[in-house]
């Protein structure tokens, strides 16, 4: 099966144009004119190579698909004419591309779910478990919003996410940069110097400096290689289950980001399952996504074994607790909920509680570190800087003596 390019009028003039996978001009030619398009043109696709990290699809493209297609099918559009069209006006070729492979599934006879779950890097298990369940309740429009407005606040908590673990890494990165360019540059301009002026005697805190500057500069690549073997282990690390757990767990247990990161876990989580509930996806499927996406191990396997516990007959709010993963008072919110009825309403409502409360923790964290990050950078260097000059204060003083 090969892509095909074509371009197409309407009976009322409207140009068209699209990619279409098919085995022959012949089969393209034919569904265009199934779809009453007067065909003008068609002709393969040339074979590009895409070099993607990733899916090549961000959430931003995914979050606008989504709510451009709940606009048109609430419209009375059919599927296969939405997808083309979105397909069609996409600035993202790689999505466009997919958007076409989903159009064909449809057209052959597949679900739409089952379209989408062809492609899992660009929709996950969430978005196609809720498109399911909208193509079953017949509500897919509605399904399809609130897909959007949770994908717009997933953004938001990745963003909140990158904005409390880049900053301080981002400040000890200038921070190493500083130094490195001082003990490489600066510092042996002052040694020269001292030198051509026959101090033979530096003060000891001048002379601790020379020697990191000199150890720096014979040995660099000891502590290059060091820097490459801590950074490819703690990839590995990454990768590795217990590893991750691993580092999960520390990352939850940090004095002042680990609130902060326990805060964004409870808001996925809760956001995450409400959706799913509202939706009508049943409850243990739910949390198997839940823990999925969670994007955190401890908190994944605290939701696994949660679950396991409901499907054995107990409520949802013990197991919970249980895992000592979330707070008591989300434990107890969620049981209120359980009780009334009204579980999906009240997991929103955690949600947005916690969503402020990360904003307020992010704002906090970063304007407490920042300073913190100052006064380490403005020490660090401002004491080399201190030690270098020793020698000129003290021949200064020499000379008013």
């Amino acid at each position: 099966m090969a892509k095909f390019q074509w371009e197409a009028t309407t009976r009322s003039g409207e140009k068209r144009k699209g990619v279409m996978e098919a085995d022959s001009y012949e089969v393209v030619e034919n569904r265009l004119r199934s779809d009453g398009l007067v065909v003008t043109r068609v002709k393969k696709e040339p074979k590009q190579i895409h070099i993607t990290i990733g899916s090549g699809v961000s959430a931003k493209d995914l979050q606008i698909f989504t709510r451009q297609l709940a606009t048109m099918i609430d419209a009375g559009l059919p599927l296969v004419q939405c997808l083309d069209i979105l397909a069609a006006q996409t600035p993202n070729k790689i999505f466009a591309g997919i958007l076409g492979q989903v159009k064909v599934a449809v057209e052959s006879g597949a679900t739409f779910s089952d379209a989408l779950r062809k492609h899992p890097r660009v929709f996950d298990d969430l978005y196609v478990n809720l498109v399911a369940a909208g193509e079953v309740g017949g509500i897919l429009d509605t399904i399809l919003n609130r897909l959007a407005t949770y994908i717009e606040k997933a953004v938001k908590l990745a963003g909140q996410i990158k904005s409390a673990l880049f900053y301080p890494i981002g400040i000890l990165v200038v921070a190493i940069g500083v130094i490195a360019v001082m003990l490489v540059k600066v510092i042996p301009t002052f040694e020269d110097m001292y030198k051509n002026m026959g101090n033979s005697e530096l003060p000891a805190p001048t002379q601790v400096v020379i020697d990191l500057s000199h150890g720096f500069l014979d040995s660099w690549y000891i502590y290059v290689g060091g820097l490459v073997a801590l950074l490819v282990g703690f990839t590995a690390m990454r990768r590795n289950e217990r590893g991750r757990e691993i580092l999960d767990r520390v990352l939850l247990r940090l004095p002042v980001m680990g609130p902060v990161l326990r805060k964004i876990v409870v808001a996925r989580f809760t956001r995450t399952l409400g959706t799913l509930l509202s939706s009508g996806v049943p409850i243990l499927d739910a949390l198997d996504i839940c823990a999925r996406t969670s994007g955190n191990k401890v908190v994944q396997q605290g939701i696994l074994r949660a679950r396991d516990k409901i499907a054995e007959g107990h409520d949802m709010a013990g197991p919970l607790a249980e895992s000592r993963v979330f707070p008591a008072m989300v434990v107890q919110m969620i049981g209120v909920g359980e009780q009334t009825g009204a579980m999906d309403q009240m997991l929103q409502k955690i949600a947005d509680f916690y969503e402020e409360e990360v904003d307020a923790a992010v704002a906090a964290m970063t304007s407490l570190i920042e300073p913190i990050m100052m006064a380490f950078l403005g020490v660090v260097v401002g004491g080399l800087i201190v030690a270098m000059y020793l020698p000129i204060f003290n021949l200064a003083g020499n000379i008013s003596g």
